[in-house]
């Protein structure tokens, strides 16, 4: 069951020229679900970013960046990914969601599936959650 934390948030409201991304934040059991839609590039990364940033504020026991509905993932979102990985506690755990050409392959071809863990669904990342 989730709860809603935050109302999704379009980039362009502190970005101007970055409309074509959304984020929003819901819990699920003991899981904080960043869930992310549209294209991230250099232009929304700056969102991405505070949206991460954000929700690694409240120290959550796991942080899933769910990446399904994302369109395009430029080396901006990419950065942005592993920024929150060094930013992150050592008592958070971080799950990415993210399959196909846009995300997962990226993810994949750059080594980024090695420093994540990967999964091809959020229904996937919550039961690893709950398992670990």
């Amino acid at each position: 069951m989730a709860d809603c934390l935050d109302v999704t948030n379009t980039s362009g409201d502190a970005y101007p020229l970055a409309d074509t991304m959304t984020t929003s934040v819901s819990v699920h059991d003991e899981a904080t679900v960043l869930t992310v839609a549209g294209e991230v590039d250099l232009a929304t990364a700056p969102a991405l970013e505070n949206a991460i940033d954000a929700t690694l504020g409240g120290k959550p026991a796991v942080f899933i960046i769910d990446l399904s509905k994302v369109t395009f993932l430029a080396s901006a979102g990419m950065a942005a990914l592993v920024a929150a990985h060094q930013r992150a506690d050592t008592t958070t755990r971080i799950y990415v969601v993210a399959h196909g050409p846009a995300t997962g392959r990226q993810l994949t071809v750059t080594g980024l599936d090695k420093v994540f863990s990967m999964y091809t669904t959020l229904e996937d990342a919550l039961t690893a959650a709950r398992q670990n």
